[in-house]
């Protein structure tokens, strides 16, 4: 599947719902839950998450794969673990702001 920047995806095994905010020149697998990602408008019936892929995601959070290729924000929780092409995406470290006195 090629990604696209902005596009919203769901998964079809919980309820976790991402933005893609930076996309992957070629054309890339994302999973949730160890099953693809499906485009958010579209009607998919529900499967069974895989166990392994359970570690969850949480709203509001950027994940990231360790390349950098792809970077996704979550915009609604679920407890599948993303990943890209098998790899799973890691939670994206926040900047720290100047301390102002």
């Amino acid at each position: 599947m090629q990604l696209k920047t902005g596009a919203r995806l769901k998964s079809t095994v919980c309820d976790a719902e991402v933005m893609v905010i930076t996309a992957p020149d070629a054309s890339a697998a994302l999973t949730c839950g160890g099953a693809p990602m499906a485009d958010a408008a579209s009607d998919t019936e529900k499967g069974a998450i895989d166990e392994a892929h359970k570690l969850g995601v949480q709203i509001g959070k950027r994940y990231i794969d360790a390349a950098a290729k792809v970077e996704v924000l979550c915009i609604k929780p679920g407890e599948g673990s993303l990943a890209l092409d098998g790899d799973t995406l890691l939670l994206k470290d926040t900047k720290k702001l100047p301390k102002s006195d």
